[in-house]
C-alpha cells in the first residue's frame, strides 16, 4: 500500500507551466530518485512537497491524509539543500540541533538524537566546528544530518552531493542508502547525474516536459526505456542508433541492414518486418573481434579511448554508419594502437527498437 501519494499535481508561473497532472506514489523508506535534465521541474516538485510552494491543483497524502493545505512546519518533510544552506553563527552541533529546538524538544533528546545521526554520517568529530572550518563532504553531512534529526515521514533531497568532489561523491553513494535505511524515511532524491539515479533509486522517475515519462526500476529504466530520450539520458557513452527498416532475407528470417551488412535479428524481430525503426544498441552490447566471425561485420577502428575500467571505441562501418563500442581494460591490448580493421558482432538480443515517428519503445 502507498504511504507517500501525489496526485494531479500542477503548477504554472505565469504562462509558463513547470508541473502537469503529475501522480506518484511510494511505500514507506523507499527511496524514488527523481531524474531529469536542468530546468525540468525537480526542484519545484521538491518545494510542492515540502509546502514552500503552493500547487495550482492537485493533492499530496501521507499516510493517506492530505498535507496540501498545511503550512512547512506541520508537514513532517525534512529538506536538504544543494548548498547546504547552514547557518553561519551556528556549530555543527546547533545546526543539526535546530530543527529539534524549533519543536522544543528535551534538552537530553536533542543531545541524544543529533550523536546518533552525527555518528551515522561520521561528523561526531567536528560537531563543536563552525561551518567555515568545514570541508564540503563535511558541510554535506551536516545539512543531511539536520534533515534526518527530525525523523521526518519523507525526507527531500535536492542534488545534495552536487557541491562536493568525486571522491566524496562516491563514498556517500555508498553510505546514504546505510544511513536512509536506519530512518526509514521515504525519500524523494533530486539528481541530473544518471550514475547517482542508478546507485541510490530503489525506483526512478524520469522527469521531462511537466511529467513522469517513465517510473521504474534502475534496471528497467536503463534495460527497458520508453522513448529514444530517456534511452538517451541514460548511459556513458550513449546508446547507437541506426534507422533499419526489418525485411526478409534468403533463409526467410527477418534481419536489418547495418552499414553494409545484413544481420539476422531474433525470431521477434519477425513481427517488426516492414516498420520504420530506430534500432538502438547499448556500446556494451557491442563485441570488438581482431578476426571474422558468424554475425559479426566489418568495420574499422577509428579511435580507442580509455575510460575507468573500460576503453570506448569509435568503430566505422559502410556507408559512414558509426558505431560505439565499449570493452574491459584488460581487452585493450588486444586490439592494437591506431587504425586498424577490426570485426563487430552487435548483440541483437538485447537491442532496442523504436518507432521511428513517435520515438517510442516498441519491442
Amino acid at each position: 500500500m502507498a504511504y507517500f501519494e501525489i496526485e494531479g499535481l500542477s503548477k504554472s508561473f505565469g504562462r509558463s507551466a513547470v508541473i502537469e497532472s503529475l501522480s506518484l506514489s511510494a511505500a514507506q523508506g523507499e527511496t524514488v530518485v527523481v531524474f531529469g535534465p536542468s530546468g525540468c521541474g525537480k526542484t519545484v516538485l521538491l518545494r510542492l512537497i515540502a509546502g514552500v510552494l503552493r500547487a495550482d491543483s492537485g493533492d499530496i497524502r501521507i499516510g493517506g491524509e492530505s498535507i496540501a493545505h498545511l503550512g512547512p512546519e506541520h508537514r513532517n518533510v525534512g529538506m536538504a539543500f544543494q548548498n547546504f544552506a547552514l547557518y553561519p553563527h551556528m556549530t555543527a552541533f546547533e545546526n543539526i540541533a535546530s530543527p529539534l529546538r524549533a519543536r522544543r524538544t528535551d534538552e537530553a533528546e536533542v543531545r541524544r538524537r543529533v550523536h546518533e545521526v552525527a555518528a551515522l554520517l561520521r561528523i561526531e568529530h567536528v560537531l563543536g566546528h563552525m561551518p567555515r572550518e568545514l570541508s564540503n563532504g563535511q558541510k554535506q553531512r551536516t545539512s543531511l544530518a539536520r534533515s534526518l534529526a527530525r525523523r521526518p515521514a519523507v525526507l527531500l533531497l535536492d542534488d545534495p552531493l552536487r557541491n562536493v568532489d568525486a571522491k566524496i561523491r562516491y563514498e556517500m553513494r555508498l553510505e546514504l542508502p546505510r544511513v536512509l535505511r536506519e530512518y526509514r524515511s521515504t525519500v524523494f532524491y533530486v539528481t541530473q547525474d544518471y550514475k547517482e539515479a542508478m546507485a541510490l533509486g530503489n525506483r526512478v522517475g524520469v522527469l521531462y516536459d511537466g511529467t513522469f515519462r517513465q517510473v521504474d526500476t534502475p534496471a528497467g529504466i536503463y534495460g527497458r526505456p520508453e522513448s529514444i530520450r530517456i534511452a538517451r539520458l541514460f548511459g556513458d557513452p550513449p546508446i547507437n542508433l541506426f534507422p533499419v527498416r526489418p525485411e526478409r532475407n534468403g533463409d526467410g528470417r527477418a534481419a536489418v541492414r547495418i552499414g553494409d551488412s545484413d544481420l539476422s535479428g531474433p525470431p521477434s524481430l519477425d513481427g517488426l518486418v516492414g516498420r520504420d525503426l530506430l534500432l538502438g544498441v547499448r556500446p556494451e552490447d557491442v563485441e570488438v573481434l581482431t578476426e571474422p566471425a558468424d554475425g559479426a561485420i566489418p568495420v574499422e577502428l577509428d579511435a580507442l579511448t580509455p575510460l575507468n575500467v573500460r576503453s570506448v571505441m569509435l568503430l566505422k562501418a559502410g556507408n559512414a554508419t558509426e558505431i560505439l563500442a565499449s570493452c574491459p581494460e584488460d581487452k585493450r591490448p588486444a586490439l592494437g594502437r591506431g587504425r586498424r580493421q577490426v570485426w563487430a558482432r552487435l548483440d541483437l538480443g538485447r537491442a532496442l527498437f523504436f518507432d521511428r515517428a513517435t520515438e517510442t519503445l516498441v519491442h
